[in-house]
């Protein structure tokens, strides 16, 4: 299994080989801890639960359940997996897990932009600012007769953002095994110090 937890430290840039500067995304990826391995047996599907950080206290039913880990995680995620291969519950995992020039998908909380119109948050077009316009920013009709109702997913004002969004097909640009930070060429979904789970695009 390829995969790692790592916090978003931010965004800079980087010269290439042929010279043109490309974004940057530094994540920070302490040793992740195995707490459980799920198999297919047991649980009805494959999954290794990990953990990174250090937890300044833990919950009784929480510190149980890492007990056979040994650790006392802050963060802990489930990573759906294939092929569990030789890990174990106890196992670190580290940045040196991939390598430059490996392709991966990121995983995060898209930021949270609050309750927003269909302007914003579905790029509707602005009403005419002429004489006679008065809807510069109102969605307009939704229909006044059949079928009496509005369907589910109707493009209208509401929640935007907050929510779980995967970037694919990324290229590792660093690897930094002494600071345990690792850089991806991109951007990643989130804001700065957010959760991003990195795995094997393979």
């Amino acid at each position: 299994m390829k995969a790692l937890l790592a916090r978003k430290i931010g965004m800079t840039s980087t010269i290439t080989d042929d010279g043109t500067v490309a974004a940057v995304t530094l994540l920070s990826a302490p040793a992740n801890i195995v707490t459980q391995i799920k198999n297919q047996e047991a649980d009805g599907y494959s999954a290794v639960q990990v953990g990174f950080e250090e937890a300044k206290s833990l919950g009784k039913s929480l510190k149980g359940h890492v007990k056979s880990s040994k650790a006392s995680p802050k963060v802990i995620r489930e990573i759906m997996t294939g092929d569990v291969g030789e890990l174990k519950v106890g196992d670190n995992i580290n940045v040196d897990l991939f390598d430059s020039g490996d392709i991966v998908h990121a995983t995060g909380t898209s930021k949270g932009k609050g309750f927003a119109g269909t302007i914003k948050r579905h790029n509707f077009a602005l009403g005419r600012k002429t004489h006679g316009g008065s809807s510069y920013r109102r969605p307009g009709s939704i229909g006044s007769m059949y079928p009496q109702k509005i369907f589910k997913g109707k493009r209208m004002a509401g929640q935007m953002g907050a929510e779980q969004v995967t970037t694919r097909n990324l290229k590792v640009a660093l690897i930094n095994a002494e600071e345990n930070v690792i850089g991806v060429y991109g951007s990643i979904p989130g804001p700065r110090k957010s959760i991003v789970i990195l795995r094997s695009a393979k």
